[in-house]
């Protein structure tokens, strides 16, 4: 089953100093037939202007992880965490029994694009963490990211899922493989690419189940997320 989420059907929330669009509900935006898939819960593509940003408020028994595409945030919490999350670095902000945080945009010259994404934890009551890290060799291949056991140096997610980032030169493709009773999730950060015959263009997100194997392949210079997840 390949079953794609168009950009143009997104939900969306545009406060000026930010424009976010919602592949699922989030907020004030509500599609019964987008509530999440699997573990994943939220993946908001978000442009906040120069200045702009969102001031300190609460997360509980979520895994939230933020990729930036251009620019750099701002990150400060309550466990005494501040950084700037560049494009290559993959933020892990584990909230368990309860985190406040802000994120700012880090210039106020130029704007900062990024995906925010939250996932069911597979466990609750956890202490919140924070975790980031740098990939620079996430080009012309499928870089895993995130996981639920740090493996291969990546972000530990505290939730059924492995995360992958991939940048591809037009032309380039890369495969994946799925295990037994896992399913899958395609986000086009930018760019276009085709898995397994079905176009996909910047932000759209492709639902994956019952495929033993994928195929992304770059029709165009392209950036993508892959989830592998439970079901």
């Amino acid at each position: 089953m390949l079953k794609v989420r168009k950009a143009a059907d997104r939900g969306r929330a545009d406060f000026g100093w930010l424009d976010s669009r919602h592949t699922f509900s989030f907020g004030e935006y509500h599609d019964p037939g987008f509530m999440g898939f699997g573990p994943l819960r939220v993946i908001n593509d978000d442009r906040v202007a120069p200045g702009g940003g969102f001031g300190t408020h609460g997360h509980r028994e979520m895994e939230i992880v933020s990729y930036v595409l251009d620019g750099s945030l701002a990150h400060k919490d309550s466990l005494g965490t501040g950084s700037m999350i560049a494009p290559g670095d993959v933020q892990r902000m584990s909230a368990g029994t309860g985190i406040r945080h802000s994120e700012f945009n880090g210039s106020d010259k130029e704007p900062v694009h990024f995906l925010q994404i939250w996932l069911l934890p597979n466990a609750n009551a956890i202490a919140p963490s924070y975790e980031q890290k740098n990939f620079p060799d996430r080009v012309g291949k499928l870089r895993l990211v995130g996981s639920s056991d740090g493996r291969d140096g990546s972000v530990t997610i505290h939730s059924d899922a492995d995360l992958y980032a991939t940048v591809l030169a037009s032309g380039e493709a890369v495969e994946h493989a799925f295990g037994d009773q896992r399913i899958g999730w395609v986000q086009v950060a930018r760019g276009a690419v085709e898995v397994n015959g079905v176009m996909l263009e910047e932000g759209d997100g492709l639902a994956i189940a019952d495929e033993a194997t994928i195929k992304l392949a770059a029709r165009g210079d392209t950036e993508a997320l892959v989830f592998d997840m439970a079901r």
